[in-house]
């Protein structure tokens, strides 16, 4: 009997026939196997090169407001400036000034992005891991005075004897407008300021028939105007003057352990400045609609050149020591500080 001898099976010779029955079925077991190394090898691939796409170095920020205040942020993003320096943005909204230095304080957001005031507070309570200002963004505060009739050749003397809702006592919109009041020497005595309104009010109440004034930013300006509800007459920044009004900071500990993350933020911001400073209104407008999509282009556009000729944006992200004591006089001068913080201490600029 014809018999293979070179394969056994449990100690007893097996014929030809299960040979090469045996050969079919390890030759399709190792194709099997060749195939599963091929894709786990496949998936190892997709997954460095996933790693590689996603090599970016992923940042939050947590931002006060959501506002065409702050054009050249949304310029840096909408244009590719953070992802040009390996940068991956996500915006979280904070509100509140507090709320976003509680939040930086925490850890849930890598940089903080609100007034300057909030990191000086932190400093002042003697936090020892404190908020660093790195980068500044606007000059002025960005309110505008609304009224209820198109005043020409409007001043602040036109407000004596009339009521303006102006927001809560303490935050930096009224402060600002009472320093506007301060350097036309005015006294506010002359004026019935109304402070009982919160600031998410200020639009509805002023329509509802409240005051005769109003302080508010945009886009609520534009909106009342085109309901016919107001007419915007003045810039609260431009009467109150220079000061790094809203400002980008991270803990003291984070700035040290990833300063070319710092810098290379900065460098964006930088050229979102520099956009803004060499480009008209519409184009700015353009350039950021996708931030604001329930507003169009032409009512945006409006918007920013409002803010244009407000002078509201630094000329670059340098945060100057004068104008952070501008905003401490006004904080000094309302009680909310007792004396100048460590300039060199708070800020540490980065162009």
């Amino acid at each position: 009997m014809d018999i293979t001898p070179s394969i056994l099976k449990e100690n007893e010779y097996i014929t030809l026939e299960e040979v090469n029955f045996l050969k079919k079925k390890y030759s399709v077991l190792m194709i099997l196997g060749l195939a599963i190394i091929a894709l786990v090898a496949l998936g190892f691939r997709l997954i460095n090169n996933k790693n590689k796409d996603d090599g970016k170095n992923k940042i939050t920020l947590g931002e006060v407001t959501h506002s065409v205040f702050y054009a050249p942020l949304y310029v840096a993003i909408e244009e590719g400036y953070f992802d040009d320096e390996n940068i991956d943005l996500e915006l979280v909204l904070t509100s509140g000034a507090d709320k976003v230095s509680a939040a930086v304080l925490s850890g849930d957001v890598q940089i903080g992005f609100a007034g300057a005031e909030s990191a000086i507070y932190v400093y002042d309570k003697g936090e020892k891991d404190y908020l660093q200002i790195f980068s500044g963004l606007t000059k002025r505060d960005g309110q505008f005075i609304l009224g209820r009739e198109n005043i020409k050749d409007f001043t602040l003397e036109d407000l004596k004897g009339k009521e303006i809702l102006v927001g809560r006592s303490s935050g930096m919109p009224a402060l600002n407008f009472l320093n506007a009041l301060k350097n036309a020497n005015i006294d506010p005595e002359d004026i019935n300021i109304n402070y009982s309104v919160d600031f998410s009010a200020l639009s509805g109440s002023f329509i509802g028939g409240e005051g005769d004034y109003v302080n508010l930013f945009e886009p609520n300006c534009r909106a009342l105007e085109k309901e016919g509800n107001g007419f915007v007459l003045a810039s609260i920044g431009k009467l109150s003057g220079e000061m790094p009004y809203t400002t980008f900071y991270a803990r003291k500990s984070y700035i040290k352990e990833n300063e070319d993350i710092i810098k290379a933020f900065t460098k964006a911001i930088n050229k979102g400045l520099k956009f803004v400073k060499e480009n008209d209104s519409q184009k700015i407008a353009e350039a950021i609609i996708d931030q604001f999509p329930d507003t169009s282009v032409e009512d945006l556009t409006t918007i920013v050149e409002r803010y244009k000729a407000a002078d509201s944006w630094l000329d670059n992200s340098f945060v100057a020591e004068d104008l952070l004591q501008n905003l401490e006089d006004i904080m000094i001068d309302n009680d909310l500080l007792d004396k100048y913080v460590s300039y060199k201490d708070l800020v540490i600029n980065y162009e």
